[in-house]
């Protein structure tokens, strides 16, 4: 309405010039062409009050539109905000580490991820619950790639082999054996001393060895992966070595934990965050439809043993 209004204003105005041009030309009594003339004027003030108008109306249209706009993108952003905490998990779970990760299908892009990188490390112990029933194999819980060392520190279950440690490229086999659909609690030391390992599963020991990366220091500054092996540093998944199932209470400690320690936090008689990585939802993202969901308590846990 407004810019076919707006398109036959000069034309008006140029019929309006015209028609005085030819009445000043015209042999009209003066009487006569002097009320044309002040009917002409009134006219053109009028059309020229109606552009204004229309101009305002244009200007206060505009203003309006920006404002419903900023008005829109504002809640547009309010909304986003509101979904990106939901995805995180804050305020979603009972506690900070109340929650697990679930990795439902066997891909190379679901994935979690811990925030927080490692120090150099001469001794650890890692901590986890997990629940898997993936066959052959659960494949990769955890990865952690530094610069020049994609096997910086791995845990993987690959086809029909048995259950791998890898530090620094090298390899042992772990006695363990979680593939049944239940929650285990598994533990995992190691130390650079003589590459001194010790594996454990629902608090007890199943197997030690040595010379696994002996006197090798863990390097710094890599990425931790929750259910994918990484062969470059945060990337290159191989779907076959995906892990499929459920990870929770991933926690690491830059000692050797005593077996006292795990027994008790694998019998919920204590809970005792890692010191270098705790288990927080603040701490870990999840990517490609990984999701965080509340996880089960560690007694309900431990009854599905």
């Amino acid at each position: 309405m407004i810019s076919g209004s707006w398109d036959r204003v000069p034309h008006r105005a140029l019929c309006s010039h015209q028609l005085r041009v030819n009445v000043s030309n015209a042999m009209l009594p003066s009487d006569f062409r002097e009320v044309l003339q002040r009917r002409l004027g009134e006219l053109e003030r009028q059309l020229l009050r109606k552009v204004a108008e229309l101009e305002d109306e244009k200007s206060l249209l505009h203003n309006e539109t920006s404002a419903h706009r900023q008005k829109t993108e504002n809640a547009l952003n309010a909304l986003l905000q509101r979904v990106t905490e939901l995805e995180r998990g804050n305020s979603a779970f009972k506690s900070p580490d109340a929650f697990k990760v679930s990795l439902p299908l066997r891909t190379n892009y679901l994935y979690g991820k811990i925030k927080k990188t490692l120090p150099e490390l001469y001794a650890f112990t890692i901590c986890l619950w997990l629940r898997s029933s993936a066959l052959p194999g659960i494949g990769t819980p955890f990865s952690y790639a530094v610069p020049g060392q994609a096997n910086e520190i791995v845990l993987i279950e690959w086809g029909n082999n048995p259950i791998e440690l890898l530090i620094n490229d090298k390899v042992a086999q772990l006695p363990l054996f979680v593939s049944d659909g239940k929650w285990h609690h598994i533990c995992i030391t190691w130390t650079t001393r003589d590459g001194m390992w010790e594996a454990f599963q629902d608090g007890e020991k199943l197997g030690t060895g040595e010379n696994l990366a002996p006197w090798h220091p863990i390097k710094p500054g890599g990425v931790l992966i929750l259910g994918q092996e990484q062969d470059t540093v945060g990337g290159r998944f191989d779907a076959t070595q995906a892990f499929v199932g459920e990870l929770s209470q991933f926690n690491i400690w830059d000692r050797v934990l005593r077996a006292q320690e795990i027994i008790n936090i694998a019998n919920c008689s204590t809970n005792m965050p890692g010191n270098i990585i705790p288990w927080v939802d603040n701490n870990v993202d999840v990517f490609g439809g990984a999701s965080k969901w509340p996880v089960e308590t560690c007694e309900e846990r431990l009854l599905d043993l």
